[in-house]
């Protein structure tokens, strides 16, 4: 699904350049549940933002699911965003105004799906993260473990190859963090292919494989103990 060789990012910083990521390679095979760990500073973000199509490598070619991303515009790039990736964020981003159902919604009708066929696919996807007597709360109405799993239930709606979580239960507390690390583990079981970003060894440690970035250069972890904080 995620193929990366020889990949560099590089920041100008006055007459000094940084490389954000330094010859990066990495390989997530379809229905992985990886997380990235490292931190701050580390090329984690930037990685993130690369994964998800958000910026491109200046070096290195970068494929998902066998697309070579380096050839595509900004058009191309944004319509990849839409169809192939549910991005979770750490700050929710749900819009106030709209109820649960509505912000599911929302990349539904990006992509031009009918209404009636929205308002299905978006129930379905909020009973699907245990959120079914919620669809008509407004986020203020909702606690941080409900939101976070509306804006999972989100990411869900447009069926995407890969699920992109970054810092998932950073503004959550442990017990709410460990109801929403279920879920992941559960939408993992089910198939899906999920990429989680995070500072946190004890997160990282859940995932079924880690991979540790400090400098721009990533590698394998084997065990917590090995993460550099």
């Amino acid at each position: 699904m995620i193929e990366m060789e020889g990949v560099r990012r590089i920041y100008s910083m006055g007459e000094e350049t940084l490389a954000a990521l330094d010859g990066v390679n990495l390989h997530i095979a379809p229905r992985e549940f990886v997380s990235i760990i490292g931190p701050s500073g580390s090329g984690k973000s930037t990685l993130m933002n690369i994964i998800g199509c958000l910026d491109v490598a200046d070096e290195g070619i970068y494929r998902l699911d066998g697309q070579a991303i380096e050839d595509y515009s900004e058009d191309e790039l944004a319509e990849i965003r839409n169809r192939k990736i549910g991005f979770i964020f750490q700050q929710f981003n749900l819009l106030p105004r709209l109820t649960a159902r509505e912000n599911v919604e929302l990349p539904l009708i990006y992509q031009g799906m009918p209404a009636g066929k929205r308002r299905r696919r978006s129930q379905e996807v909020l009973e699907r993260v245990g959120l079914a007597d919620r669809m008509n709360h407004k986020p203020t109405e909702l606690s941080g473990g409900q939101q976070q799993r509306v804006a999972i239930a989100r990411a869900l709606a447009g069926n995407p190859s890969l699920l992109l979580a970054d810092e998932p239960t950073g503004n959550l507390d442990s017990r709410t963090g460990a109801s929403v690390m279920k879920l992941f583990h559960e939408l993992h079981q089910a198939g899906n292919t999920i990429v989680l970003i995070t500072h946190d060894a004890k997160i990282a440690a859940e995932t079924p494989r880690s991979i540790h970035i400090h400098d721009g250069k990533i590698r394998e972890m084997l065990s917590e103990s090995e993460v550099i904080v």
